[in-house]
């Protein structure tokens, strides 16, 4: 049982949200604003937050931002819940540090799984399947990914990836060359079960690619298939 702070000004749709988590076996606090979160948060920590990100006070990037700054809450699980569904909003989600990004309107279910999925994630020891083993440095190209140091370089260059990108990065230069599917990566990397629909793949492959710059080449799309990385000499 996880203790899940609700925080939507909504009061049919916390209501709908507490009543499916509960049914899941775990405590919900529901507030309806922004700095009521932050006092709750400062009272008692939670194990996860699910965060609507338009909010009569203090918004929901705001809170997410605040949250990742303090060394107290920097891992503390959340998970964006909001109607807006464009894909820059999604990016920008996942840039200041959310988990997982869900739209409105949701399953109810799904949320609950989605939700869960973070929870076994966050509490996950570190460690690696046995289909992970070999080198901790992997180099494509320009591209080297340091895996357990979480250490990314472009030509040299470091860049800055948030705790998700890398741990996307990671699984992919661990099976280098070979085609992995969304399914595949959504429950390795996120922790889902099989047939979630989401498009947090590709969201995420996307902001990988305008961070790799000049390697992004290596990252590549097999259509109808899923992702890859392989030195662009490679391609067929």
């Amino acid at each position: 049982m996880a203790r899940i702070l609700v925080v939507e000004d909504e009061a049919d749709l916390a209501e709908l949200v507490a009543f499916n988590l509960r049914q899941g076996g775990h405590e919900v606090v529901s507030v309806e604003g922004g700095a009521d979160a932050l006092a709750e948060i400062r009272r008692r920590r939670p194990d996860l937050v699910l965060l609507d990100l338009m909010l009569p006070d203090v918004g929901g990037l705001e809170i997410c931002r605040r949250l990742r700054r303090n060394p107290e809450t920097a891992d503390l699980p959340i998970v964006i819940l909001t109607a807006k569904g464009h894909e820059m909003d999604r990016v920008v989600g996942f840039e200041v540090g959310a988990d997982d990004y869900v739209t409105k309107p949701f399953s109810p279910r799904e949320l609950v799984l989605r939700i869960e999925a973070v929870l076994r994630r966050s509490a996950a020891p570190p460690g690696r399947a046995e289909d992970e083993a070999g080198d901790e440095t992997v180099r494509i190209g320009d591209l080297c990914v340091e895996i357990e140091a979480h250490h990314v370089t472009v030509a040299g260059a470091a860049i800055s990836l948030t705790a998700l990108e890398h741990r996307l990065l990671a699984d992919l230069a661990r099976r280098k060359g070979r085609v992995q599917s969304r399914d595949a990566l959504l429950e390795r990397v996120w922790g889902y079960a099989p047939g979630v629909e989401t498009r947090t793949v590709d969201t995420h492959i996307k902001r990988l690619r305008i961070k790799l710059g000049t390697a992004a080449t290596c990252l590549e799309t097999v259509r109808g298939v899923g992702y890859r990385l392989r030195a662009p000499s490679d391609a067929r």
